[in-house]
């Protein structure tokens, strides 16, 4: 949503995928899973009284919404994309299936998960480790605010640590809101290695795939 308040802010759509663009054309397989808070929290839905089942379904349509925005500005700066949503709706995008997304992979495209995992009470974090599972990814880069961990939030304290590397067991134990919980253990059990960065400057993910950017590592203690 770049500086607006919602929605969908086109030049912050560009940069971001142009970022993805380099980052493919440099030789990763690049898998996205989407969030859809731009359009609607489930979360905030359910705090306003709706049904929380309820509220995370249009929270999942909502990722379905960006999946297609970012396909849509990848294809036109030329770079070979699918969408897929654990949703199945067919005459919008692909549903999602292990098989045929591995195959994407293979042939260059750029491969957008939507629609969260299928299931409501499952947060987009979540679904970015169990996508990343089911397809094999060497890491997890999830773009943030923030160039990294801290101990608690750098907007709000100017005295807070920011780590180059924790463990999935510490980030859990000190509740640094990395992931959602459940999320950090599904990395730790399959042995994903998880990578905060900031993706609000240009260049930043490209970067980040080359090890030279600014980033927090989570991975296995004894590493």
């Amino acid at each position: 949503m770049g500086p607006q308040q919602h929605g969908l802010h086109p030049p912050t759509l560009e940069r971001i995928c142009r970022d993805i663009a380099a980052g493919a054309e440099a030789g990763a397989e690049i898998a996205l899973v989407v969030g859809g808070g731009n359009i609607f929290r489930g979360l905030s839905g359910a705090a306003a009284g709706m049904d929380r089942a309820e509220a995370d379904q249009m929270g999942m349509l909502a990722t379905v919404i960006n999946a297609l925005a970012v396909r849509d500005m990848l294809e036109r700066i030329g770079v070979p994309s699918r969408a897929m949503s654990a949703i199945a709706m067919p005459t919008v995008c692909e549903p999602f299936t292990r098989a045929r997304a591995l195959r994407h992979l293979r042939k260059g495209r750029v491969v957008i998960f939507a629609g969260g995992t299928g299931n409501p009470f499952f947060t987009t974090d979540t679904a970015a480790v169990l996508r990343a599972a089911e397809t094999g990814c060497a890491a997890l880069l999830k773009g943030t605010q923030v160039d990294g961990v801290y101990s608690a939030d750098p907007k709000v304290d100017p005295a807070a640590q920011r780590y180059d590397r924790i463990g999935y067991d510490e980030a859990l134990a000190r509740n640094l809101k990395v992931m959602d919980a459940t999320a950090i253990a599904l990395a730790r059990d399959n042995q994903i290695p998880i990578i905060i960065f900031s993706i609000q400057s240009a260049g930043s993910f490209a970067s980040v795939l080359k090890g030279e950017g600014r980033c927090t590592l989570v991975a296995p203690e004894s590493h």
